[in-house]
């Protein structure tokens, strides 16, 4: 008998489908940092793990037959640790699992004490076509405070390697730090601008729980912004980013007209998206609709797993019409452009309830655009969580 593996046609189909790539392994774990990331000092048999992922890349491929790869992310953890053989391995696999399309972005973070020019040209003739830094601060006191090992001027100068070697790249700032003013943030967000090119991430700082961060934070040896303070960083952010030609279009990420990032835009549109490696998180469509994947977490583990099965998932979850329209608002809405209502109705099997859409348009904190989508408008996107909640009709 032959399996139909063939999804059937979805509404974000138009959105693409990505591959993430995710490398667990870091030099040191930042103590704000609740992604999932493991140091192991003793090294890593890169030569092991990569025949894993290609084991859990072919096993991921036979369930998704017929699909065009439109961006490739290699996230972590510090995938910039790699060789460039490794980085070339697992793009070598995708390829040899799906068609990829002739203009596919293939992003691969970095983290500035990680950067060497010889590295970044490996990286280039292995496909790597867009890099993001972690700079996190231009500030060598704040740099120390969130556990970085990279210095300012060590930031900058991978910043400018990476310009060499890359035409499109992008590089992140934490803000929200504690004791951090409007103006010191003005000024060290107009000295990012003038190394940025054509992309920025401008994330707020949050306290995770099980992070240090956060158990510094409860003994009061840690004190963040308050939300009226956070709130005017935020402003400064828009204001100065705006001004500088490279406005948000989603609630952390500026971009210069057409320089977005495509696989970011492909999860904010809800599209389709393989997850492979340790803790990835992936989102297949198949003919019993959308299932949400996870990968088990622990490096060893996980390889275990893939060496004995041929894939590391441990969790399977088939999306019910109201997660899928969830998830389609919750994601679309940190996005300018909005959502286009059409297609929640789709996802959700309703409409959004005009009654409340009526009433947060006459608040000002969502607007329609022009093209008839729904969109946060700047005084509605710091409160976004309170608009899917009111939205999606769970209050």
């Amino acid at each position: 008998m032959t399996i139909d593996a063939r999804a059937p046609d979805h509404p974000t189909r138009d959105a693409g489908f990505g591959i993430y790539l995710h490398w667990p392994f870091c030099a040191s774990k930042c103590p704000y940092c609740d992604f999932n990331s493991h140091v192991r000092h003793a090294g890593v048999d890169e030569a092991r793990f990569l025949a894993a992922f290609r084991s859990e890349i072919a096993h991921t491929a036979a369930r998704t037959p017929d699909r065009t790869v439109s961006s490739i992310f290699l996230g972590g953890g510090t995938p910039s640790l790699m060789k460039p053989e490794t980085v070339a391995g697992l793009l070598d696999a995708v390829a040899g699992a799906w068609s990829i399309a002739p203009e596919v972005e293939v992003t691969l973070e970095a983290n500035p004490t990680s950067v060497e020019a010889e590295r970044f040209r490996g990286y280039r003739a292995a496909g790597v076509n867009r890099v993001s830094l972690g700079v996190q601060a231009l500030n060598d006191t704040d740099l120390k405070a969130l556990g970085r090992l990279h210095s300012v001027d060590e930031a900058l100068s991978a910043v400018r390697t990476a310009a060499a070697h890359f035409e499109r790249y992008s590089f992140d700032l934490i803000y929200a730090r504690p004791k951090q003013t409007p103006e010191a943030w003005r000024a060290e967000l107009s000295e990012a601008i003038a190394h940025a090119a054509e992309h920025l991430s401008l994330y707020q700082l949050t306290i995770e729980p099980g992070t240090p961060f956060f158990g510094l934070a409860q003994a009061g040896r840690l004190v963040p912004p308050d939300d009226e303070d956070a709130r005017v960083l935020y402003d400064v952010t828009q204001e100065v980013c705006e001004k500088a030609g490279l406005p948000a279009y989603e609630i952390s990420n500026h971009a210069r007209p057409g320089a977005q990032s495509r696989h970011n835009l492909l999860y904010w549109r809800y599209g389709e998206y393989a997850g492979i490696g340790p803790g990835a998180h992936g989102r297949l469509v198949q003919p019993e609709g959308r299932l949400g994947t996870v990968t088990e977490k622990l490096p060893e583990a996980w390889l275990t797993r893939v060496e004995r099965d041929g894939h590391g998932i441990v969790e399977t979850e088939k999306l019910v019409p109201d997660d899928e329209g969830d998830e389609f608002l919750m994601m679309g809405l940190r996005l300018k452009e909005g959502i286009d209502p059409a297609r929640y109705t789709v996802l959700k099997g309703r409409a959004l309830d005009r009654k409340r859409l009526e009433t947060l348009i006459a608040d000002g904190l969502v607007a329609m655009t022009p093209t008839g989508n729904v969109a946060a408008t700047p005084r509605g996107a710091p409160v976004l969580n309170a608009l899917v909640t009111e939205l999606s009709g769970q209050v």
